[in-house]
């Protein structure tokens, strides 16, 4: 019998239950996955809590996941039983086999792990969108990445370190500003031992930087703005600290700043484009660009207990959860 979590109403972690599940055949273009694990993202605490709208009557929390094909659908081509795939939806994954349109799915090399295809597939394919899309990076310029630490953020300093950007970084505590250093950070800065503003502002003899990633969201968005240098771009992609309350356009005046609300999603959801961000990842992950770090690792059945986890800040880089 496979298995899956599952919340019959939005709540905290003690709403999630670990039940008896039977995954439907795969009909016309569609796959049958088997998990070898599944990542865990704050975007999980989202629909968990309520705060992003519920897909159906119950919910499977889960958005990234790797494993093997088990059972293919009329109509499916490229795709083929026992073959290992990867994938990002916003919902679903936190279960043993699921059933997925083909065209979400992407071949996985042999050189990457289960552990460490799902740990990388929403947050490695965020950090490319970002770096490419929302704010399209160049050589020499100077950014700030928040929750430094963090799966996305650990992808973020590597891969701006790479491309010649100087990444300045924002963690907590002793641990995590280390870490962050360890994966291409120029400077960071522990965030609880004070205001992270006039440091940056130190670091860049006050011209600020050119663009902000934030993803802590009421916290950190105020100072995110006044960081910017003049036409700089605030790119507010999560909110694990709340919705930044009391944002207003006018707070963009000053400096001639932009902002944009990227979703992931939205840059992924024609299966060309999916396919041409996945294969830019997976060849920075096997030329060594990037290092993934799988945190820690929990059994699929204590989801909630990694939700505690994740959301009291206790974790750093990826946490992958097994089947």
């Amino acid at each position: 019998m496979d298995k899956a979590i599952i919340a019959r109403a939005p709540g905290g972690p003690e709403a999630l239950d670990w039940v008896d599940w039977t995954p439907p055949a795969p009909g016309h273009g569609e796959v049958l996955v088997r998990h070898g694990a599944v990542g865990l993202n704050f975007i999980d605490t989202y629909f968990r809590s309520g705060l992003y709208p519920w897909p159906g009557e119950i919910l499977i929390p889960g958005s990234e996941a790797a494993g093997r094909i088990e059972a293919v659908g009329s109509g499916v081509e490229g795709l083929t039983v026992g073959q290992r795939v990867a994938y990002t939806t916003r919902t679903g994954a936190c279960c043993t086999a699921r059933v997925l349109p083909a065209d979400r799915l992407v071949p996985l090399p042999d050189a990457i792990p289960d552990e460490i295809a799902a740990s990388i597939m929403l947050k490695g394919l965020t950090a490319q969108y970002l770096m490419t899309s929302s704010f399209p990076v160049r050589e020499g310029q100077t950014v700030l990445v928040h929750a430094a630490a963090g799966g996305v953020g650990l992808l973020l300093g590597q891969w701006l370190a790479a491309k010649g950007v100087r990444a300045i970084g924002t963690a907590g505590g002793p641990e995590k500003t280390a870490l962050a250093r360890a994966h291409g950070y120029a400077e960071v800065i522990d965030y609880r031992a004070g205001d992270f503003v006039a440091p940056v502002m130190a670091a860049t003899d006050g011209l600020g930087v050119d663009a902000v990633y934030d993803s802590v969201g009421q916290d950190t968005w105020r100072g995110s703005l006044a960081c910017l240098k003049p036409r700089g771009m605030f790119v507010s992609f999560g909110q694990s600290s709340g919705l930044p309350d009391g944002f207003r356009l006018s707070d963009l005046a000053k400096g001639s700043l932009s902002a944009t609300r990227p979703v992931l999603f939205d840059f992924i959801a024609d299966p060309a484009e999916l396919r041409t961000r996945a294969a830019e990842l997976f060849a920075a992950v096997a030329e060594g660009t990037l290092t993934p770090r799988v945190g820690k690792t929990w059994p699929l059945a204590e989801t909630a207990e990694a939700h505690r986890a994740l959301e009291s800040r206790a974790t750093t880089g990826a946490t992958v959860l097994l089947p």
